[in-house]
């Protein structure tokens, strides 16, 4: 759907303003078909809607980064992705993927031009000429619009983008300085004694490769990808011990969820003794935990250590900075369950956790009404 004529009739674009929340989407794109926007985070984004590079404008827009620029976008501190609606860039090849750091979205229904204001609201494919707005989005590292450049005519645009680029300051310091992640450390969730029996449970049955949940043509599926992630797992199903972890959570990690975050948390999801191994490779790359329907209804990750005495294995949450965080034995990391948090590879010995999720009767509700958009051998649930 190329074009730049302005339609008859005066079209109405979204507006969006700096300091808004980037919409998230997932789009089909140079990378893969089903790009996840959310998934980049914890870095800043370039988004350069230039719709087309049929036309000197998109060339040159698309040269600035593929070749003058090249070397701002590494994929640590700044990512760029391109937009196009119009398939003869992908076609023709005018539009290049270039690792690290540059990519493009096919956006050839106009999904995303749409949801950012480049594209007018009823804009559909197929149409000989589209009115496109063109610019340039800068996000930081939490997907919040921080800067927006209009093309203009003469092409300044590019120069003055790719200045304001390379004078920005580490990804850390995003915000001007160091911003902890909004996450609770509470120590002695579980007693040293309640850790050694849990882990010797895992070491006497042993855990199953871990997999993780996706959506795949609407419904929540497990998949398995060891690049990905990499964790054993044994299920606890005695109802004594369970009932003797809702104590330990109920008693000392509920009350610090009520009062930071207001939430009283009735429920629990999963009862797992986690083994992230350094002769495996145990890892869990960035990822949120409520992004399928069959995960919609979890409200609180715990992350509790069984064991010291491991190198490795620290949760961090890529949208607030590079640190890591390790809890104490028997202690807690808690977090909100859409945060973006990834557990880097264990290099020395074993690090054994218990990660369950908390949620409320509201989101159990939730939690049933999503059955019906739940795989193969994904299990029911009955509130």
């Amino acid at each position: 759907m190329p074009g730049t004529d302005a339609a008859s009739q005066t079209p109405a674009y979204r507006a969006l303003q700096v300091g808004d929340p980037a919409p998230w989407f997932t789009q089909n794109s140079s990378a893969n078909p089903a790009y996840h926007l959310e998934t980049a985070a914890g870095r800043y984004l370039v988004l350069c809607f230039y719709g087309t590079a049929s036309d000197e404008v998109g060339r040159e827009t698309v040269r600035a980064f593929q070749e003058t620029n090249r070397d701002l976008f590494d994929d640590d501190k700044i990512a760029l992705f391109g937009v196009s609606c119009d398939p003869s860039d992908l076609t023709e090849g005018r539009a290049r993927q270039i690792l690290p750091g540059i990519r493009h979205f096919w956006d050839f229904d106009g999904t995303v031009g749409r949801l950012y204001g480049a594209v007018p609201h009823d804009a559909t494919s197929g149409r000989a000429q589209i009115a496109l707005r063109r610019f340039w989005l800068v996000l930081n590292p939490t997907l919040r619009i921080r800067a927006i450049f209009p093309f203009r005519q003469d092409g300044s645009d590019r120069q003055e983008v790719m200045a304001y680029l390379r004078a920005l300051p580490p990804v850390d310091r995003f915000a001007g300085f160091e911003m902890p992640a909004p996450i609770l450390i509470i120590p002695d969730v579980f007693e040293p004694a309640f850790c050694r029996h849990l882990i010797g449970l895992y070491q006497q049955h042993g855990g199953e490769e871990s997999g993780f949940m996706r959506e795949v043509d609407g419904k929540t599926v497990a998949a398995h990808d060891p690049s990905h992630k990499r964790r054993k797992d044994f299920t606890i199903t005695d109802p004594g011990l369970i009932t003797q972890l809702q104590r330990r959570i109920m008693r000392r990690v509920n009350p610090e969820i009520e009062k930071v975050h207001f939430f009283k948390p009735t429920r629990m999801e999963r009862y797992i003794v986690s083994c992230y191994a350094a002769e495996e490779g145990g890892h869990f790359r960035a990822h949120r935990d409520n992004t399928t329907r069959g995960t919609a209804h979890r409200r609180f990750a715990v992350s509790i250590n069984l064991n010291d005495g491991f190198e490795g294995g620290e949760v961090s949450f890529p949208e607030y900075g590079s640190r890591s965080y390790k809890a104490p034995l028997g202690g807690a990391v808690v977090f909100s369950a859409p945060l973006l948090h990834a557990v880097s590879k264990v290099t020395s010995g074993r690090r054994f956790a218990f990660l369950p999720f908390l949620y409320d009767e509201a989101a159990a509700r939730i939690r049933e009404a999503n059955n019906a958009a739940l795989g193969e051998g994904v299990g029911v649930y009955r509130a």
